[in-house]
């Protein structure tokens, strides 16, 4: 299969036509490649707040509110596209007002397939700002999505850094990884993240980020990042881990063949063996004592 995941900019929006008008101009273009898997970053969907004007967008609430709004329209749209272009997308995340979780937004990402079903993934551990600036809080639980494409799952960029989140999706093939971080430093921690995952679990991970500037919304006023799909650098990858790679905040597709047998293979006859191996750390991580060394 072949793989596009994005370097995404945010553009301030005059009519929903305009937003629609941009989606599809991405769709098509990666479509056009032979991309069958689309992944948009964490936040992208942040853009559909201007429709709203500028002083919605300006507000730390109100900017959230306008998103979750449109996302019925927004998952429309995305669906559509999906099933004209034959291709699955993984759109931008939004912050979503879900009466199941009370009156605080989680954090959603929403896929799509060319057969029309969709479904969504929510973001399980909040970063700092989410928590102090935004107050947005973890959703439902972890998914493992089993498509024509092989099991998907996804990790929204700081689940990304967890390693007992990507365990348990320790059956996944494809682990996705939308993020939004504002400097080149949490873009490392996100894409050191997503090439851990796919270490240990012996899969493909994709990592897409949202870049440049936004200065009508201070929640996504300076972002940081590429595309990048990354392998285990063991028998039938890249010896560097790396598929693929875009370039430092320059707006496009990075895309990726992927050998779905490939991450069979490495499984069953890597040259190690973490997956299978990873249960005989119980029992190991932990120490009897401190030992005193002068």
């Amino acid at each position: 299969m072949k793989i596009a995941t994005s370097a995404y900019p945010l553009d301030f929006h005059q009519t929903w036509a305009d937003y629609a008008a941009k989606i599809e101009t991405w769709v098509a273009d990666a479509a056009g490649q032979g991309a069958e898997l689309l992944l948009f970053p964490e936040y992208g969907a942040m853009e559909l707040a201007t429709l709203a004007g500028a002083e919605t967008a300006a507000d730390h609430e109100g900017c959230m509110v306008a998103v979750s709004e449109r996302m019925e329209d927004a998952n429309s749209l995305h669906s559509e596209l999906a099933a004209k272009y034959k291709v699955h997308i993984v759109g931008a995340s939004a912050p979503v007002y879900d009466p199941d979780f009370g009156p605080r937004p989680v954090n959603r990402a929403y896929v799509f397939t060319p057969t029309g079903a969709t479904a969504h993934q929510d973001k399980q551990l909040m970063t700092r700002y989410e928590r102090e600036a935004m107050d947005v809080i973890g959703g439902g639980p972890l998914h493992l999505f089993d498509t024509a494409l092989g099991k998907i799952g996804i990790l929204i960029c700081y689940d990304s850094e967890f390693p007992l989140l990507g365990r348990a999706l320790h059956d996944a093939d494809l682990i996705l990884v939308p993020s939004c971080t504002e400097a080149q430093a949490g873009y490392s921690r996100v894409r050191i993240g997503a090439m851990a995952r796919a270490l240990e679990t012996q899969c493909v991970s994709a990592m897409a980020s949202l870049v440049g500037k936004a200065e009508w919304c201070e929640h996504v006023d300076t972002n940081a990042g590429m595309g990048g799909v990354f392998g285990p650098p063991d028998t039938g990858f890249p010896p560097t881990g790396i598929l693929a790679e875009g370039s430092m905040n320059t707006p496009g597709w990075a895309y990726a063949e992927v050998d779905p047998a490939a991450i069979a293979r490495v499984r069953a006859d890597g040259n190690v063996l973490g997956r299978t191996h990873w249960a005989e750390q119980d029992g190991r991580d932990t120490y009897v004592t401190a030992e005193r060394l002068r």
